[in-house]
């Protein structure tokens, strides 16, 4: 049963190598004093210290003892009977007391440990006193104090033991809680590295492809009559080529946009109007108001990749005749502000959709506009969205200056 299972402190081999060569060193103390004449009568003592040996040598080789609290407790009964025999034969067989409160503590339960001691002590007692004929404090001192100091030496050891255990459960379950607290951060990088690879990828290479296919299309359409302009065509389809490769070579690096090395965000939003309206066939108009300040490069990053990912939509899916966009600097903040009059869409239906694993009504699987606001939220600004079908779309972005205390706002397209 699992209360015959012993709860055994473990003890270290040079420990218990000590006690076995301190009982053994005890019996043949008392051997020799009888043989030379001390204390008692040498075949008797001889005859009890074998026997005692006896027994507590086989006490380590029956595997039952370690296991069992019963067998534990049987094994030190007649290891009690075989010491009882040596008391009797001589006063010396009282130093063996003190390795038993060891045994007694070690095997045994605290309670039982603790009655098994104060047993042992008063034999040692009652048997010293006999030899010596008389009663007193004197013959009880050694054996109290001896039982007095295992009594604290075990249950100390033990107390240390249980402390040093749940100390490296402790520093096991740290250990374990870093590793999963790395792998956790190990994902949410990799997730958040997906993340903007597939918004770069969306607002770059996407928009880029989509408008070398418009650009080759109408150089199909001018062939073969208007060789002249087709080719224009294709130069442009080129260059735009060329253009999405520096944008992946540099978003794969993190790098910043090419649009903006050198330039401030004004600058790369005029060229990305001038481009919009050449390639896409789509006039685009920018205006900024405001006291143009530095912005830092996340922040010019996310409003150039979401008015190029808006401007994008406008001219593969809006049918519209002409767009604007608006930057302005306010103070603490800037806005970006794209507008159209093209087809427009119902955004509660496309948020809709969007949920469901659909598309956004922008033909690109329905990453445009999430994408768009993750950008928003990332940087602790607004996105909304204004549109219904006929009526053309809004799109606004607010975003704060660092430093402002104006932080993070809500969505509210």
């Amino acid at each position: 049963m699992a209360t015959d299972r012993p709860r055994t402190t473990p003890v270290a081999r040079v420990l218990r190598v000590c006690l076995h060569l301190l009982v053994a060193g005890l019996l043949a103390l008392a051997v020799v004093r009888a043989v030379a004449g001390h204390d008692g009568d040498p075949a008797a003592v001889t005859a009890a210290a074998v026997a005692t040996a006896a027994v507590y040598a086989a006490g380590p080789l029956i595997g039952a003892v370690g296991r069992s609290r019963r067998a534990a407790a049987l094994w030190l009964a007649l290891l009690g009977v075989t010491w009882a025999g040596v008391l009797v034969a001589t006063p010396d067989g009282v130093w063996l007391a003190f390795p038993l409160y060891f045994l007694e503590l070690h095997l045994l339960g605290r309670r039982s440990g603790v009655a098994a001691v104060g047993l042992t002590a008063v034999a040692a007692i009652v048997a010293y006193s006999a030899h010596q004929h008389t009663v007193g404090v004197a013959p009880a001192i050694g054996p109290l104090l001896g039982a007095a100091f295992a009594v604290a030496t075990v249950f100390g050891y033990q107390a240390l033991y249980r402390e040093s255990e749940e100390r490296r459960r402790l520093i096991d379950e740290l250990t374990a809680a870093r590793a999963d607290l790395a792998t956790a951060h190990h994902a949410a990088g990799v997730l958040a590295e997906r993340e903007r690879l597939a918004r770069e990828i969306h607002d770059t290479l996407a928009q880029g492809l989509t408008s070398i296919q418009l650009l080759l299309r109408a150089a199909q359409r001018a062939l073969p009559e208007r060789t002249e302009a087709a080719g224009e065509y294709v130069e442009q389809a080129r260059q735009a080529a060329q253009d999405n490769l520096d944008e992946a070579r540099r978003f794969v690096r993190a790098l910043t946009p090419p649009a903006l090395e050198g330039d401030t965000l004004p600058v790369a939003l005029e060229r990305l109007c001038a481009t919009t309206s050449v390639r896409g066939g789509l006039p685009v108009r920018l205006q900024v108001s405001g006291e143009r300040v530095p912005l830092p490069v996340p922040h010019e990053v996310a409003l150039l990749r979401i008015a190029q990912s808006a401007l994008g939509n406008t001219v593969r899916h809006a049918g519209a005749g002409h767009a604007e966009v608006t930057l302005s600097f306010m103070p603490g903040e800037v806005a970006l502000d794209v507008v159209d009059d093209g087809a427009g869409f119902d955004p509660e239906a496309v948020r809709t959709r969007a949920a469901g694993g659909g598309g956004d009504g922008g033909g690109d699987g329905g990453y445009g506009l999430p994408s768009m606001r993750a950008r928003a939220r990332a940087l602790g600004g607004t996105f909304a969205v204004e549109s219904a079908p006929g009526e053309g779309t809004v799109l606004a972005v607010l975003l704060p200056v660092p430093g402002d205390a104006g932080g993070a706002g809500e969505e509210s397209s």
